[in-house]
């Protein structure tokens, strides 16, 4: 008999990547995979942040996110060498799998459920009025996790992303998040 997993959210919606070029990474994912438009963002506009228990702003990043079917794809690239989040996993010029997304249904249970699995949180903050963090679960799973506190403006933010995938005429794999 075995056991009840230790995290019951098993609905990941994203996969993230930490890449050196953001540019060639969209093409790339457009040329191999189809995958797009990516909506591209200048910057996450987060506030009130925690890095490992500090106060710390969230890195200046560029990043990205189009649609693969119902699969979220994000491609994130940092341009210095600041301390933060995805330099805990990765230097500069270095690539890969960063981290997984899931949107809650108990943000504060399931963060906690996490952390008392043996996970450390990385980072956490708020963007825009929704809670997001980072769990460090490279030791269980070799990547981090992202939990993502459910909110209308998030969710019609995703849904205008998936609508543009569905419609989209494989074109111009870069588009703008307008706000």
């Amino acid at each position: 008999m075995t056991s009840p997993p230790t995290l019951p959210n098993r609905n990941f919606m994203q996969v993230c990547w930490v890449v050196p070029d953001l540019r060639a990474a969209i093409e790339t994912w457009h040329r191999t995979t189809g995958a797009g438009p990516f909506f591209w963002f200048d910057g996450v506009d987060c506030t009130d942040g925690r890095h490992r228990g500090t106060p710390a702003e969230f890195p200046v990043v560029t990043a990205a996110i189009a649609y693969a079917g119902d699969l979220q794809i994000e491609l994130v690239a940092q341009d210095n060498d600041d301390p933060g989040v995805f330099r805990d996993m990765f230097a500069r010029g270095q690539s890969g799998l960063h981290h997984m997304a899931l949107v809650c249904t108990d943000y504060e249970a399931e963060r906690d459920a996490y952390l008392g699995a043996g996970a450390e949180l990385a980072f956490e903050g708020k963007v825009g009025n929704s809670r997001t963090c980072w769990v460090d679960t490279t030791p269980m799973l070799g990547f981090m996790v992202e939990l993502l506190e459910p909110s209308p403006v998030r969710e019609k933010g995703f849904a205008a992303m998936r609508a543009a995938a569905q419609s989209w005429d494989g074109v111009d794999p870069i588009t703008r998040f307008s706000r």
